[in-house]
């Protein structure tokens, strides 16, 4: 029997990022399961696709539902929809003259779906990654280097982690700068909102030449972060499959970094 059609919603936009590489990237990645068709946005607005998904897949930066649309992924989620949140999804940041990047904590509803709000990150820097419990999505996953943004986040509920690293510092350009007295980092954790099953994986930082503008016209450096990672491509085939409810955890491939 053949596999059943499952349709995607990819919602890949935002600022400070390359988003036409992310979104090449992930759309290579769905073009391996034959039975998925992609709908493509920059944003929420489109919810006629995103009432159709079966998985709703998110990298954004600052993209931030407005009312309509946020009870739109309420009514997606309550109905059973899967939601693969990558990256920047929980970001929302304004500069403030003499604060930095200050992350207003609105709309409290979207963030509470996502279980956590992104508040800084220290300088892009190599760091390492490692599993925190045995579960499918990361068995097999060895230790790797990310050199990505650590994301430091305000955490709206308890959320099951599944990879960490380690951090303890400043931030430096943000309101809340101080993180000395933090530790133990989620990078990817599960989430369950109503009862339902939410995925989150915060590396993938993607940075090219324009994409500052316009606070700097051309940024010196093409930053890749973690898509140079072969685990990083591993964690988000299994994340896909697992939000299609077809993992299979003895034909996940392994790898480290």
């Amino acid at each position: 029997m053949p596999a059943q059609r499952k349709n995607v919603h990819l919602v890949c936009g935002g600022k400070y990022h390359d988003i036409d590489y992310a979104r090449l990237q992930l759309l290579g990645l769905l073009a391996e399961l034959e039975h998925v068709r992609t709908s493509v946005a920059p944003d929420y607005g489109d919810l006629a696709a995103l009432a159709r998904a079966d998985l709703l897949v998110t990298y954004t930066s600052d993209v931030i539902p407005d009312e309509q649309q946020l009870a739109a992924l309420q009514d997606f989620m309550r109905k059973g929809g899967r939601w693969f949140a990558l990256h920047g999804t929980n970001a929302r940041l304004e500069y403030r003259k003499g604060n930095g990047w200050v992350a207003p904590p609105e709309p409290r509803a979207f963030f509470d779906m996502l279980g956590s709000q992104f508040v800084a990150h220290p300088p892009i820097q190599p760091f390492t990654v490692a599993p925190s419990r045995s579960h499918p999505l990361v068995d097999g996953i060895e230790p790797f280097e990310a050199d990505d943004e650590i994301y430091l986040c305000r955490f709206t509920a308890e959320v099951d982690c599944l990879l960490e690293t380690r951090f303890s510092g400043d931030a430096p350009g943000f309101e809340q700068a101080d993180w000395r007295r933090n530790d133990r980092v989620p990078v990817m954790y599960l989430h369950r909102w109503e009862g339902h099953e939410l995925l989150y994986l915060n590396l993938g930082h993607a940075r090219g030449h324009y994409d500052m503008q316009p606070m700097i016209d051309y940024y010196p450096d093409t930053e890749r972060g973690s898509w140079k990672q072969a685990a990083f491509h591993e964690l988000l085939r299994r994340g896909l499959r697992w939000s299609l409810g077809e993992f299979d955890a003895q034909k996940g491939e392994q790898h480290g970094g």
